[in-house]
C-alpha cells in the first residue's frame, strides 16, 4: 500500500506563510520530518511509514516554497526562518515537545532550532548533514536546482532526465512518488511547483553560514546518519570523514550511525529507518523518552 494513502494531509497557516504537511501514526510521541534543500514531504515515505508504524505520531513537512507549500517572498527564507516554522508548527499541533528528524538542509534547520528553542527538542536525528559542504559538492547541487522553472513534456521525460543525473541510487519506487508529487501540468507540459527562488535562496544562506557554529546548542540526545557512499562514484560526500568525526568530539549527546548508501539513498535504506526508529524509542538516562 503507498504510505501517503495511510496519511491525513493538512494545511497549516503559519504567521510566515501557508505550509502543507501530512500526519500519521498512532498516539505516541511526535515526531516532525523536515526534508531538504529542494526535497518536499514525500522524501520521508519510508522513514515515516516505519516509525508511525511503531505508533510514534508522525508529521512530515513541506518547507515553505517546496512541494505544495506556499512560496512566500524574497528574504523570508534561511534556516532561522524554517526553524520558527517548525516550532510553529509544533504549537499548532498541541505538542510541548518533540522529536525532529531533519534531512540535508533539514539537518541544519534542526540544529538551528536547538539554538533557538532547545526546551522544544526532545532528541533531533540528522540525517546526512551536520558541516559545511565543499564547493564539488555545491556544484553538483547547483545542477539539481537547475531543474527547477523548467517544464518538461512529460512525467517520464522528467524522471529519465532525473536518473541519468546518477545521483539517486538505487533508484527505489518512492523517487517516482516524489517526483509526481512535485509536479504540476502547466502548458506545454510539467514543471515542478518548488520555487527555484526559494531553493536558491537558502542554498546561498547554507553557502555562507557555517553550521558548526550551531553545534553547541546540541544539548538533547543526538543521532547523526552519515552517508557512507560518495554523492557520485569518486565523487564528494555531503558529511566528510572530518567533520563526522569532529561532530562525534564536539557533541557529547550525539551518536553516529553509518549507512551504506549515498546522499539520497540513505533515506529509503532498511538500517538507517532501524536506527532512527531504536534511537527515538531508546531511554533517556535520568528517565522518560
Amino acid at each position: 500500500m503507498d504510505p501517503l494513502s495511510r496519511c491525513e494531509e493538512f494545511d497549516l497557516n503559519l504567521s510566515s506563510g501557508r505550509v502543507h504537511a501530512t500526519r500519521s501514526g498512532g498516539q505516541g510521541p511526535l515526531v516532525v520530518c523536515f526534508p531538504g534543500l529542494s526535497a518536499n514531504l514525500r522524501s520521508f515515505d519510508f522513514i515515516g511509514d516505519a516509525l508511525a508504524k511503531e505508533g510514534f505520531h508522525v508529521v512530515t513537512v513541506d518547507p515553505r516554497g517546496r512541494g505544495r507549500s506556499e512560496p512566500t517572498p524574497p528574504g523570508t527564507y534561511g534556516w532561522p526562518a524554517h526553524a520558527a516554522d517548525v516550532a510553529e508548527v509544533a504549537d499548532r499541533l498541541g505538542a510541548d515537545s518533540m522529536h525532529l528528524v531533519g534531512w540535508s538542509m533539514g539537518a541544519y534547520v534542526a540544529m538551528q532550532l536547538a539554538s533557538m528553542k532547545p526546551h522544544l527538542l526532545d532528541k533531533v536525528v540528522l540525517i546526512d548533514a551536520c558541516g559545511t559542504t565543499g564547493e564539488s559538492a555545491n556544484a553538483l547541487i547547483r545542477t539539481v536546482i537547475e531543474r527547477l522553472g523548467v517544464i518538461y513534456p512529460s512525467l517520464h521525460q522528467y524522471l529519465q532526465l532525473i536518473k541519468q543525473m546518477g545521483t539517486i541510487v538505487p533508484w527505489d519506487p518512492l523517487w517516482e512518488r516524489y517526483f509526481a508529487y512535485e509536479l504540476e501540468p502547466v502548458e506545454g507540459g510539467v514543471r515542478a511547483r518548488t520555487s527555484r527562488g526559494a531553493v536558491t535562496e537558502d542554498f546561498e544562506y547554507g553557502t555562507s553560514h557555517d553550521p558548526r557554529r550551531l553545534w553547541p546548542a546540541l544539548s538533547m540526545p543526538v543521532l547523526l546518519v552519515r552517508a557512507a557512499r560518495p554523492l557520485l562514484p569518486g565523487g564528494p560526500f555531503i558529511v566528510g570523514a572530518d567533520d563526522r568525526d569532529a561532530f562525534a568530539q564536539s557533541v557529547p549527546e550525539a551518536k553516529v550511525v553509518e549507512v551504506d548508501a549515498n546522499h539520497y539513498g540513505v533515506v529509503t535504506h532498511p538500517r538507517t529507518a532501524k536506527a532512527i526508529q531504536g534511537f527515538l524509542e531508546s531511554e533517556i538516562p535520568g528517565g522518560g523518552r
